[in-house]
């Protein structure tokens, strides 16, 4: 496989220099953050209407789905997601009319060269830094609206610094960083919580687990939260090959959502009810335009030929998905079976994670589904669980497993093994975001 030599930019250069200096990870609570903004001259007071999104899984999905409806009712988007792919810019999305970019290098570089002087060196995580970074780029540049997405957890997530949103989301909650938000769904949904605001409306997306929903909006009744919740107040399902939202101002036939899988009907409803309680109008035509024209890249994308697998065999269909926990899952796995309804292929899957993350969740949704699985180290992650280990964990759930070098390797390794007599293989790749951005690097494939 022929690679391409990577070029560290002027902001990769900063942000490497304080990964250096402070710690790595998490360290959840406010003071340090709002120490740093009030040095800054508080940024976060100047920001446009802010949609404060949060939820284990569907955040990101819910933060396209938006951004894309107000680009084309003609809006200038600010847009904060976290992790990235493969360059730190992709966390800083600047509104511009006709569509947002990706903050510029030298843009962003600067930005965190004035953050870091601010702290004065003080203790603090890169997370915060960055979060301060936010804000300061998103205050310095008009706009119509800003996304933001919390980092981890809600109650003490940097971003919570935020005092007054146009609306509060909270998405799907399921098991995820229970070392961080606790070990069971009525405490994580707690912990989300923590991004409601008194008096501020409030959309909670569609909830697996009724513990989490009462705990949401049991606080969102406490706060005087307006309540926006998915299957009482609105509600979204496909007929006739369309997409049918309703709430109660209006129904909607609209087209189906460019993101692959099922749930992404519920997190494309979650984002026009969350646009509308803020108080954007929006027009019929803007809705559809942004749920045809929707990208989110590494969530059940069909990988674009590149590099990585130039050599492999023809027909070769590979998609890549970040999701890593039980809840997502089964929302793959279900999008996994409707592909193979309309065009049966022998289905492998290739996946690395972090040892932060329950992989036999993860692996049980696929049970009677794979044909294999191939386990792969996660790069750049120190976290990393050994392939051979998540090799046993993936056949305690009922799969067939091996541990791999890498994905090209696996990926040849499907390609020997097929039956030439059957349809060429689907391949899922996933498990990591680390691993995802590696596989898209090596492609020649970012985000872009």
């Amino acid at each position: 496989m022929t690679t391409r030599e990577p070029v560290t930019s002027a902001a990769e250069r900063e942000i490497n220099a304080l990964l250096a200096l402070h710690p790595k990870g998490f360290d959840l609570s406010l003071g340090r953050i709002t120490r740093l903004l009030e040095r800054l001259g508080n940024p976060h007071h100047r920001l446009p209407p802010i949609i404060h999104i949060a939820g284990t899984n569907g955040k990101g999905s819910t933060s396209a789905f938006c951004r894309a409806i107000l680009e084309a009712q003609g809006l200038k988007v600010h847009v904060h997601t976290s992790p990235h792919l493969v360059n730190w810019h992709e966390r800083f999305r600047l509104g511009a009319k006709g569509g947002g970019r990706l903050a510029d290098d030298e843009v962003l570089a600067d930005a965190v060269r004035r953050v870091a002087v601010a702290n004065q060196g003080e203790m603090i995580t890169v997370f915060e830094i960055l979060t301060a970074v936010m804000f300061v780029l998103f205050s310095e540049h008009p706009a119509d609206a800003a996304i933001i997405e919390v980092g981890l957890g809600g109650r003490f997530d940097a971003t919570n610094v935020i005092e007054r949103p146009a609306v509060a989301v909270i998405m799907s909650i399921s098991l995820d960083h229970q070392a961080y938000l606790g070990d069971r769904v009525e405490l994580i949904a707690a912990e989300k919580a923590g991004i409601l605001k008194p008096a501020v409306p409030v959309v909670i997306g569609a909830q697996p687990e009724e513990a989490a929903r009462e705990v949401l909006t049991d606080i969102a009744a406490r706060l005087r939260c307006p309540l926006n919740l998915f299957g009482q107040d609105f509600f979204a399902h496909e007929e006739n090959g369309r997409l049918v939202y309703q709430d109660d101002e209006e129904l909607i036939d609209l087209p189906l959502p460019r993101l692959a899988g099922r749930h992404q009907q519920a997190n494309a409803a979650a984002a026009i009810r969350a646009l509308k309680a803020a108080g954007f109008a929006l027009d019929e035509q803007a809705i559809a335009a942004g749920l045809t024209n929707v990208t989110w890249p590494g969530r059940l994308e069909r990988l674009v030929p590149g590099l990585i697998a130039q050599d492999a065999m023809d027909g070769l269909e590979i998609w890549i998905d970040g999701g890593h926990n039980p809840g997502a899952g089964r929302v793959i796995a279900e999008a996994m079976a409707n592909l193979e309804e309309r065009d049966p292929r022998p289905l492998y899957l290739i996946t690395g994670m972090i040892n932060t993350k329950d992989p036999i969740g993860y692996f049980h949704a696929f049970a009677g589904m794979v044909r294999h699985v191939f386990t792969v180290p996660v790069p750049d992650s120190e976290a990393g669980l050994d392939p051979e280990v998540l090799a046993d964990i993936a056949d305690e759930a009922g799969l067939t497993a091996e541990a791999a070098d890498d994905v090209e390797t696996a990926i040849s390794a499907i390609c020997t093994t097929t039956n030439r007599l059957e349809p060429p293989p689907r391949i899922l790749i996933g498990g990591s975001l680390y691993l995802l951005g590696d596989v898209l690097r090596q492609n020649g494939t970012p985000p872009d």
